[in-house]
């Protein structure tokens, strides 16, 4: 992953040195349960836990390069240069897979963590926003349309309910990926005790796999990879629709901008939402790197390592720019510049055609429609057609036209994803001029 995509706690995760220290740690808790079984002495062990070193990721590199062509012979050897005679201890009875399968999901584990408590930062940002924006009335869009009036409250409370929908899908998909195996070289136990893997597997926080062969079954990293992608596809709809509301000649919203910021290179007036379009462009790369682990579920037999060289990509890639998008987002929307005036003024550029349903329901669709594309050709208001019509007093049309029937609820809607409601405040109910 390029640094400018990066974050300091995904790097410092996905790094060689974390990798190799934690195959280590893999390989000392299974001599530990090795010893502890009668399989090799008890002091060997002890010695190997006070003793053993990784060799730095260029050693083992090199090792890889110019003899082994094998990472984990090559950092066996490491490990052997620097601690002694006790290393031919460690791997006894272990296949490659029991390390690197099992570090894979320690690791992983930890980033679901990391990526579970960036996204509640996202969902706090919103219960801010639907709180504070809970009566800012706007035109629902349907097909990019004005349909019917909605608060900007609302919208953001259907994207909490997603992104928290995203964050249970990362919990449950965290409980497929804990899991370990130290099951040897087709999962038989040939040559270990399944004790091993069950003492291995308690010390790093996994759940023993019930049944593995060479390898954990790859549908676990394809659910953590369709999770994260989906995840990522709810930052690119919040996205999308923050760009749509900033457009110019919408103005509703506005990404900050900060002191210094250059929009455009030969244009000084631009603001454009640079960072809601990042958003959406890395997402198309997390839905990749899913639909490369649905590729990786089959392998021949008892495994292949077609898998391998995707997953060295996928994995450190996926999380981290799932983790950079979050911590994005939640930055945009702390500080969005919401311009409530310009959503009631775009609300009522159509004089009115917003309460058409409503209007319909005291007239037939007939007399509304044409009363619609009066005020649509600009021949006269959509309220003045109405009375023109003849079908309804000026009264009983002025009551039609009315925000608070269609936001009576929202306090209920609110409520239900946990912002609590408030005393109640009148919203004005006059649609303003005419388009």
């Amino acid at each position: 992953m390029i640094d400018r995509y990066t974050t300091p706690e995904m790097t410092q995760l996905w790094s060689n040195a974390t990798k190799f220290a934690t195959w280590l740690e893999v390989e000392l808790l299974a001599a530990e349960a090795q010893a502890a079984l009668g399989r090799l002495p008890a002091d060997a062990a002890a010695r190997l836990r006070a003793t053993a070193r990784v060799g730095s990721p260029e050693r083992i590199e090199e090792l890889e390069r110019t003899q082994t062509q094998h990472d984990v012979v090559a950092f066996l050897r490491s490990v052997a240069e620097l601690t002694g005679p006790d290393a031919r201890y460690l791997h006894l009875g272990l296949g490659s897979s029991d390390v690197v399968d099992t570090a894979l999901s320690v690791i992983t584990a930890k980033a679901a963590d990391l990526l579970v408590a960036e996204a509640q930062g996202v969902a706090d940002t919103l219960v801010t926003l639907a709180t504070t924006y809970r009566d800012a009335v706007m035109a629902g869009r349907t097909h990019g349309m004005h349909a019917e009036p909605i608060t900007f409250g609302l919208k953001a409370a259907v994207w909490l309910e997603e992104v928290r929908r995203g964050m249970e899908r990362l919990r449950r998909a965290r409980v497929q990926i804990a899991v370990g195996k130290i099951s040897g070289e087709v999962g038989t136990y040939a040559h270990l005790d399944p004790a091993v893997e069950e003492s291995v597997c308690r010390a790093l926080g996994l759940t023993p796999a019930r049944v593995s062969s060479q390898i954990l079954q790859r549908d676990r990293h394809a659910e953590f990879l369709s999770a994260v992608a989906i995840l990522g596809g709810t930052l690119e709809k919040m996205a999308t629709e923050l760009r749509t509301l900033a457009r110019t000649e919408i103005a509703e919203v506005e990404e900050p901008f900060r002191p210094g910021q250059t929009g455009s290179s030969a244009m000084p007036h631009k603001r454009n939402p640079i960072l809601c379009e990042r958003i959406s462009g890395l997402a198309r790369i997390l839905r990749g790197y899913a639909v490369a682990a649905l590729e990786d579920q089959a392998l021949w037999g008892e495994r292949d390592i077609s898998h391998s060289s995707v997953e060295r990509i996928a994995f450190p890639g996926a999380t981290t720019l799932l983790h950079y998008m979050l911590r994005t987002m939640a930055f945009v929307l702390r500080g969005l510049r919401v311009f409530p005036e310009n959503m009631r003024a775009n609300l009522e550029r159509t004089g009115g055609l917003v309460f058409s349903h409503r209007i319909l329901l005291a007239l037939m669709y007939g007399i509304v429609q044409a009363a619609s594309t009066a005020s649509l050709e600009g021949r006269m208001t959509f309220r003045d057609a109405l009375l023109a019509s003849g079908r309804l007093p000026a009264s009983e049309l002025e009551t039609l036209f009315d925000y608070r029937p269609y936001l009576q609820h929202v306090d209920t809607i609110l409520a239900r994803v946990g912002i609590p409601a408030r005393e109640p405040q009148r919203i004005t109910s006059s649609p303003g001029a005419s388009r």
